[in-house]
């Protein structure tokens, strides 16, 4: 299995680029955050990579960061969510948003990605809302572990709900509500959370 490459990019574009290392050019898909990552023809480059195997054909992605790797991972384990969601949907978010709107239950944002319907969103988020931690870094686990808390505790998913009918998403609610107690009442968890957000932090 190749498992990263680190050569010289001889080609890049939008949807990939072929390094070349050792004389042997490789091309990886890539998503855009990875392209915007990536220096010019000539510079050198470091890829993780991942090799997906199929009946008429050997295709290799490449991504800038582990993390990047490792939510590709996850997002194509879903049944019937191919390689090219993944890049989809990592070339709209950086991978800790995806974490982030999978924690949430933000499937409506999912769908701003080229291909995913609201209902392969909601699958994504159902079939993976309980293994983000695995991938998540020890300094994201523990919110995204407050935002999954937020969404199942009655009055932090009412003050979730209530800034939600106010205009933010899902998931930005979830992050902002996650951050206090969950046992305080629905109120003051909206009045903590509308404060947070108007820091923006």
């Amino acid at each position: 299995m190749i498992a990263s490459l680190n050569g010289r990019i001889i080609m890049k574009d939008e949807n990939s680029v072929v390094i070349e290392c050792a004389g042997v050019g490789y091309k990886c898909f890539i998503t855009k955050n990875t392209y915007d990552a990536l220096g010019g023809v000539g510079d050198s480059a470091f890829l993780y990579t991942c090799l997906i195997v199929r009946e008429d054909a050997f295709d290799l992605y490449g991504f800038s960061k582990n993390g990047e790797l490792d939510v590709f991972r996850l997002i194509t384990s879903v049944n019937g969510v191919g390689a090219k969601i993944g890049l989809a949907i990592l070339s709209v978010f950086d991978y800790e948003k995806v974490l982030l709107l999978i924690a949430s239950g933000d499937a409506k944002s999912l769908t701003a990605a080229s291909g995913v319907g609201l209902k392969l969103a909601q699958r994504i988020v159902l079939e993976l809302k309980d293994k983000v931690g695995s991938v998540a870094a020890d300094d994201m686990f523990d919110t995204l572990n407050a935002v999954g808390n937020a969404n199942t505790n009655t009055s932090a998913r009412e003050a979730i709900e209530a800034l939600v009918s106010l205009g933010y998403t899902q998931s930005e609610a979830s992050l902002a509500v996650g951050k206090f107690d969950s046992s305080l009442p629905a109120d003051d968890l909206i009045r903590g959370a509308l404060k947070s957000l108007a820091r923006g932090i």
